[in-house]
Protein backbone atom coordinates (compact mmCIF):
# COMPACT_ATOMS: atom_id res chain seq x y z
CA UNK A 1 0.00 0.00 0.00
CA UNK A 2 1.46 3.48 -0.88
CA UNK A 3 1.10 6.30 1.39
CA UNK A 4 1.14 9.99 0.58
CA UNK A 5 1.71 12.71 2.59
CA UNK A 6 0.38 16.08 1.57
CA UNK A 7 1.60 19.63 2.91
CA UNK A 8 -0.75 22.23 2.20
CA UNK A 9 -1.73 25.24 4.40
CA UNK A 10 -5.60 24.39 2.46
CA UNK A 11 -5.35 20.75 3.61
CA UNK A 12 -9.01 20.57 3.87
CA UNK A 13 -9.22 20.33 -0.28
CA UNK A 14 -8.16 16.94 -0.72
CA UNK A 15 -10.94 14.99 1.63
CA UNK A 16 -13.68 15.52 -1.26
CA UNK A 17 -12.24 14.51 -4.26
CA UNK A 18 -9.90 11.74 -3.07
CA UNK A 19 -12.90 9.85 -1.55
CA UNK A 20 -14.90 9.97 -4.18
CA UNK A 21 -14.88 8.04 -7.73
CA UNK A 22 -12.56 5.76 -8.29
CA UNK A 23 -9.84 7.08 -5.67
CA UNK A 24 -12.44 6.87 -2.85
CA UNK A 25 -13.16 3.10 -3.95
CA UNK A 26 -9.08 2.37 -3.93
CA UNK A 27 -9.14 3.92 -0.76
CA UNK A 28 -12.05 1.68 0.58
CA UNK A 29 -9.56 -1.13 -0.67
CA UNK A 30 -6.68 0.15 1.17
CA UNK A 31 -4.84 0.38 -1.85
CA UNK A 32 -3.61 3.43 -0.62
CA UNK A 33 -3.32 6.28 2.92
CA UNK A 34 -3.55 9.83 2.26
CA UNK A 35 -2.71 11.97 5.20
CA UNK A 36 -2.98 16.07 5.02
CA UNK A 37 -0.94 17.91 7.16
CA UNK A 38 -1.24 21.72 7.89
CA UNK A 39 2.05 23.61 6.95
CA UNK A 40 1.21 25.99 9.79
CA UNK A 41 2.16 23.38 12.26
CA UNK A 42 5.65 23.88 11.44
CA UNK A 43 5.46 28.01 12.29
CA UNK A 44 6.74 29.03 15.50
CA UNK A 45 5.28 32.98 15.68
CA UNK A 46 1.70 34.00 17.00
CA UNK A 47 0.14 34.59 13.52
CA UNK A 48 1.35 31.12 12.27
CA UNK A 49 2.75 33.03 9.10
CA UNK A 50 4.28 30.98 6.52
CA UNK A 51 4.96 34.01 3.99
CA UNK A 52 7.48 36.80 3.89
CA UNK A 53 8.38 39.66 0.84
CA UNK A 54 10.90 38.30 -1.17
CA UNK A 55 14.67 39.93 -0.94
CA UNK A 56 15.44 42.35 -3.89
CA UNK A 57 11.53 43.30 -3.73
CA UNK A 58 8.96 42.30 -6.04
CA UNK A 59 5.23 41.69 -6.31
CA UNK A 60 3.70 39.16 -3.75
CA UNK A 61 4.53 36.80 -1.09
CA UNK A 62 7.21 34.15 -0.70
CA UNK A 63 6.83 30.69 1.76
CA UNK A 64 9.74 31.07 3.92
CA UNK A 65 11.55 27.73 4.02
CA UNK A 66 11.64 27.02 7.52
CA UNK A 67 8.10 25.41 7.45
CA UNK A 68 8.72 23.06 4.69
CA UNK A 69 12.06 21.65 6.10
CA UNK A 70 10.68 21.57 9.19
CA UNK A 71 7.63 19.47 7.89
CA UNK A 72 10.37 17.43 5.91
CA UNK A 73 12.45 16.36 8.73
CA UNK A 74 8.93 15.28 10.40
CA UNK A 75 7.88 13.16 7.25
CA UNK A 76 10.70 11.69 7.48
CA UNK A 77 10.51 10.63 11.43
CA UNK A 78 6.89 9.45 11.01
CA UNK A 79 7.25 6.20 8.88
CA UNK A 80 10.85 3.79 8.36
CA UNK A 81 9.87 3.81 4.41
CA UNK A 82 11.73 6.41 2.46
CA UNK A 83 10.09 9.42 1.49
CA UNK A 84 9.86 10.30 -2.33
CA UNK A 85 9.21 14.22 -2.11
CA UNK A 86 7.71 15.78 -5.05
CA UNK A 87 6.71 19.43 -5.84
CA UNK A 88 5.59 21.75 -8.79
CA UNK A 89 7.03 24.60 -10.78
CA UNK A 90 6.83 25.75 -13.85
CA UNK A 91 10.64 25.17 -13.79
CA UNK A 92 9.59 21.85 -13.31
CA UNK A 93 9.94 18.48 -16.01
CA UNK A 94 6.15 18.14 -17.52
CA UNK A 95 4.33 15.29 -15.99
CA UNK A 96 3.45 12.68 -18.29
CA UNK A 97 1.82 8.99 -17.86
CA UNK A 98 5.90 7.42 -17.67
CA UNK A 99 6.37 9.49 -14.63
CA UNK A 100 3.17 8.44 -13.14
CA UNK A 101 3.98 5.15 -13.54
CA UNK A 102 7.40 5.52 -12.04
CA UNK A 103 5.87 7.17 -9.02
CA UNK A 104 3.54 4.38 -8.18
CA UNK A 105 6.20 2.11 -7.54
CA UNK A 106 7.04 4.56 -4.69
CA UNK A 107 6.27 3.31 -1.33
CA UNK A 108 5.47 6.34 -0.19
CA UNK A 109 5.12 10.28 -1.47
CA UNK A 110 5.10 12.82 0.31
CA UNK A 111 4.28 16.79 -1.81
CA UNK A 112 4.80 20.09 -0.50
CA UNK A 113 2.28 22.41 -2.13
CA UNK A 114 3.11 26.03 -2.28
CA UNK A 115 0.89 28.68 -2.80
CA UNK A 116 1.12 32.26 -3.01
CA UNK A 117 4.04 33.72 -5.73
CA UNK A 118 6.07 30.74 -4.95
CA UNK A 119 8.20 29.17 -2.93
CA UNK A 120 11.58 29.92 -1.26
CA UNK A 121 14.18 28.37 -3.69
CA UNK A 122 16.23 26.39 -1.01
CA UNK A 123 12.95 24.55 -0.34
CA UNK A 124 13.24 22.85 -3.83
CA UNK A 125 16.90 21.14 -2.99
CA UNK A 126 14.94 18.82 -0.93
CA UNK A 127 12.87 17.51 -3.71
CA UNK A 128 13.39 14.51 -5.24
CA UNK A 129 11.02 15.52 -8.46
CA UNK A 130 10.02 18.76 -9.34
CA UNK A 131 6.73 18.84 -12.01
CA UNK A 132 4.21 20.39 -14.27
CA UNK A 133 1.30 20.13 -15.68
CA UNK A 134 2.03 22.61 -18.72
CA UNK A 135 2.96 26.26 -19.39
CA UNK A 136 -0.02 28.22 -16.91
CA UNK A 137 -0.03 29.54 -13.72
CA UNK A 138 -2.68 28.35 -10.72
CA UNK A 139 -2.86 29.88 -7.66
CA UNK A 140 -1.12 26.86 -5.76
CA UNK A 141 0.35 23.43 -6.27
CA UNK A 142 -2.98 21.70 -4.86
CA UNK A 143 -4.88 20.65 -7.67
CA UNK A 144 -1.73 19.63 -9.57
CA UNK A 145 -0.80 17.41 -6.28
CA UNK A 146 -4.65 15.81 -6.33
CA UNK A 147 -4.03 15.63 -10.46
CA UNK A 148 -0.80 13.33 -9.68
CA UNK A 149 -2.45 11.39 -7.17
CA UNK A 150 -5.61 10.87 -9.30
CA UNK A 151 -2.85 9.54 -11.96
CA UNK A 152 -1.57 6.97 -9.65
CA UNK A 153 -3.93 5.57 -7.76
CA UNK A 154 -5.50 4.49 -11.42
CA UNK A 155 -2.12 2.38 -11.78
CA UNK A 156 -2.57 0.65 -8.06
CA UNK A 157 -3.09 -3.05 -8.98
CA UNK A 158 -6.89 -3.38 -8.10
CA UNK A 159 -7.77 0.65 -8.21
CA UNK A 160 -9.34 -0.38 -12.07
CA UNK A 161 -12.51 -2.32 -12.02
CA UNK A 162 -11.14 -3.93 -15.66
CA UNK A 163 -7.25 -4.28 -14.81
CA UNK A 164 -7.11 -3.60 -18.41
CA UNK A 165 -8.23 -0.07 -18.60
CA UNK A 166 -5.17 1.49 -17.55
CA UNK A 167 -3.57 -0.35 -20.10
CA UNK A 168 -6.07 0.90 -23.11
CA UNK A 169 -6.13 4.07 -22.37
CA UNK A 170 -4.17 7.44 -23.82
CA UNK A 171 -0.39 7.76 -23.12
CA UNK A 172 -0.06 4.07 -21.90
CA UNK A 173 2.02 1.07 -23.68
CA UNK A 174 1.66 2.51 -27.46
CA UNK A 175 2.16 6.32 -26.43
CA UNK A 176 -0.69 6.93 -28.75
CA UNK A 177 -3.97 8.95 -28.02
CA UNK A 178 -6.82 6.38 -26.65
CA UNK A 179 -9.34 5.45 -29.88
CA UNK A 180 -12.48 6.97 -30.24
CA UNK A 181 -15.16 4.91 -28.10
CA UNK A 182 -19.13 5.12 -28.84
CA UNK A 183 -22.05 3.92 -26.75
CA UNK A 184 -25.91 3.65 -27.10
CA UNK A 185 -27.89 4.62 -29.40
CA UNK A 186 -26.41 3.38 -32.77
CA UNK A 187 -28.08 6.58 -34.10
CA UNK A 188 -27.88 9.85 -32.18
CA UNK A 189 -28.68 12.74 -34.24
CA UNK A 190 -28.33 11.05 -37.73
CA UNK A 191 -24.75 10.84 -36.30
CA UNK A 192 -24.15 6.74 -36.65
CA UNK A 193 -21.36 4.41 -34.30
CA UNK A 194 -18.87 3.18 -37.17
CA UNK A 195 -20.43 -0.06 -39.15
CA UNK A 196 -17.21 -1.98 -37.78
CA UNK A 197 -17.77 -1.64 -33.94
CA UNK A 198 -21.32 -3.17 -34.56
CA UNK A 199 -20.33 -5.92 -36.84
CA UNK A 200 -19.10 -8.61 -34.06
CA UNK A 201 -15.70 -9.10 -36.31
CA UNK A 202 -12.70 -8.18 -33.39
CA UNK A 203 -10.11 -8.75 -35.64
CA UNK A 204 -11.55 -6.15 -37.59
CA UNK A 205 -12.46 -3.80 -34.91
CA UNK A 206 -8.91 -4.18 -33.18
CA UNK A 207 -7.76 -3.21 -37.02
CA UNK A 208 -9.83 0.26 -36.79
CA UNK A 209 -9.50 1.22 -33.47
CA UNK A 210 -5.54 0.99 -34.07
CA UNK A 211 -6.16 3.09 -37.43
CA UNK A 212 -8.66 5.30 -35.11
CA UNK A 213 -5.62 6.12 -32.56
CA UNK A 214 -2.91 6.91 -35.24
CA UNK A 215 -5.70 9.38 -37.25
CA UNK A 216 -6.14 10.92 -34.09
CA UNK A 217 -2.95 11.22 -32.66
CA UNK A 218 -1.77 12.40 -35.98
CA UNK A 219 -4.72 15.35 -35.81
CA UNK A 220 -4.79 16.01 -32.09
CA UNK A 221 -1.36 15.49 -30.92
CA UNK A 222 1.36 14.90 -34.15
CA UNK A 223 4.27 15.83 -31.22
CA UNK A 224 3.77 12.35 -29.72
CA UNK A 225 4.61 10.41 -33.00
CA UNK A 226 7.61 10.88 -32.61
CA UNK A 227 8.10 8.42 -29.60
CA UNK A 228 4.79 6.36 -30.09
CA UNK A 229 5.21 2.94 -30.34
CA UNK A 230 4.56 2.23 -33.78
CA UNK A 231 5.99 0.56 -37.32
CA UNK A 232 7.29 2.90 -40.46
CA UNK A 233 4.32 1.96 -42.36
CA UNK A 234 1.61 3.45 -39.14
CA UNK A 235 4.50 6.28 -39.10
CA UNK A 236 3.95 7.43 -42.70
CA UNK A 237 -0.05 6.69 -42.75
CA UNK A 238 -0.10 9.45 -39.72
CA UNK A 239 2.58 11.29 -41.61
CA UNK A 240 -0.26 11.77 -44.58
CA UNK A 241 -3.07 12.82 -42.24
CA UNK A 242 -0.64 15.58 -40.61
CA UNK A 243 0.17 16.73 -44.28
CA UNK A 244 -3.27 17.49 -44.48
CA UNK A 245 -4.05 18.99 -41.89
CA UNK A 246 -1.36 21.48 -42.46
CA UNK A 247 -3.18 22.44 -45.49
CA UNK A 248 -6.63 22.65 -44.40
Amino acid sequence: MIRFDVLSIFPELFDSYMSASIPGRAAAKHLFELHCHNLRTWTHDAHHSVDDAPFGGGQGMLMKPAPFFEAFDAMRAIDERNCHIVMFSPCGKKFTQRIAEDLATKERIVFACAHYEGVDERVYSQADDVLSLGDFILTGAELPCMVVMDSIVRLLPGALGDEMSSQDESFSDTGLLEYAQYTRPQTYRDMQVPAVLLSGNHQEIARWRRLNALERTARWRPDLLATAHITKQEYDFAQTIVSSEDLS
